[in-house]
């Protein structure tokens, strides 16, 4: 794992493989590709994740950069250790960086999360994507058009097992654990208020798109109060692009530091709409039944449309008014859950590896991975 989103998908794969403590020696590194306290150790702690067995501390940089400072001590750790499998999930830099160090030294690779497209080569994320699929040799997805990505791809069919998504899983274990606390510290009414993320290099590095997409916030908190938990870098280019005096005194729109994942699922579950760039919240927006606004012109999860949740309407100050307005105006009433969404993703991903391995084959003795 190396960043905030890995984490949400690593807990429930993790938690599944210690089930088998005879057949599995799980192996938790973490590339320290996020370091900010909130986006890393405070979400281990909120997914009850147990500090990773091995930490590089890699930190920031350029993609070259920080892919190779992962690489590097990675190569170094499997020529060390005896590793059957290496396990990847999503679309970082950490996620690529891994890939590549485990094939060139023909250890076997499990993708999770695999086959999602936007279609977007601008998109760091969709190279990683593309990279890391084509090197894998187990192709886990998480709806049905993964599996069509990669069958057009020229992947095996017998390596793609689409069994449903585990950032869903985690979401279903942290739902009884969360409360309203951090609502109540920000005076927040449930339904009452938007939530807003922002981190995509071309939403944030841009000083005439941030002013645009907080132009829109500004006209869209008259109707309903904007709570905005603002990313390191989103927050770092609002004050080099001289934005700070854009949203300075309005009352309603609420820029907080990174909060936890308990309590941005909370700010998710009770807010009347999500305006986001990530792929992650579209897909808990869905699942959470909650109208989401994607700001960008492609989506990678393309079943949070069909669901009904999730709108892809760009970053002009129009589109963005005009849909929430409607949002808000008219709410959704038909959203479903995709197929296998269901909080046991997890579950099959290590029992399709474990049938792979054939561990569980009578015939077989049993033999330890190590992952």
């Amino acid at each position: 794992v190396g960043a905030r989103p890995n984490f949400m998908k690593i807990a429930p794969l993790l938690t599944a493989q210690q089930r088998y403590p005879e057949l599995i020696e799980p192996v938790l590194l973490h590339t320290g590709q996020h370091y900010d306290y909130q986006m890393s150790q405070k979400i281990f702690g909120d997914l009850q994740l147990p500090e990773p067995d091995i930490f590089l501390n890699v930190g920031s940089g350029t993609h070259a950069q920080q892919t190779a400072k992962i690489m590097v001590p990675f190569e170094e750790h499997l020529m060390e250790n005896e590793t059957d499998l290496i396990l990847v999930v999503g679309d970082v830099n950490s996620t690529l960086a891994c890939a590549v160090v485990a094939s060139k030294l023909h250890i076997k690779i499990a993708h999770v999360e695999a086959g999602l497209r936007s279609f977007d080569r601008e998109m760091p994320e969709e190279i990683n994507r593309l990279v890391t699929d084509q090197l894998s040799d187990y192709l886990f997805v998480t709806e049905p058009s993964g599996r069509e990505n990669l069958l057009n791809e020229g992947r095996p069919e017998d390596s793609i097992f689409f069994t449903g998504n585990v950032m869903i899983d985690s979401l279903i274990n942290a739902m009884d654990k969360v409360d309203r606390s951090i609502l109540k510290q920000h005076d927040l009414t449930p339904g009452e208020y938007i939530a807003v993320t922002l981190h995509r290099p071309s939403n944030v590095d841009n000083p005439d798109v941030l002013s645009g997409i907080f132009k829109a916030l500004i006209d869209i908190s008259e109707r309903k109060k904007v709570v905005f938990p603002m990313h390191p870098r989103t927050r770092k280019n609002i004050e080099n692009f001289g934005l700070n005096e854009v949203v300075a005194g309005n009352k309603n729109i609420l820029i907080t530091e990174p909060v936890g994942y308990l309590d941005f699922v909370a700010l998710e579950r009770d807010a009347a709409i999500i305006l986001t760039d990530s792929g992650g919240i579209q897909e808990e927006s869905c699942f959470m039944k909650v109208p989401c606004l994607t700001l960008r012109y492609n989506t990678e999860r393309p079943a949070t449309v069909d669901c009904g949740a999730n709108r892809i309407i760009g970053i002009e100050y129009e589109k963005i008014i005009s849909n929430a307005v409607d949002l808000l105006d008219n709410p959704p009433q038909n959203i479903s859950i995709p197929e296998k969404w269901d909080g046991h993703a997890a579950e099959r991903i290590v029992e399709t590896l474990l049938d792979i391995f054939a561990l569980k084959s009578k015939n077989n003795k049993p033999t330890t991975v190590k992952s």
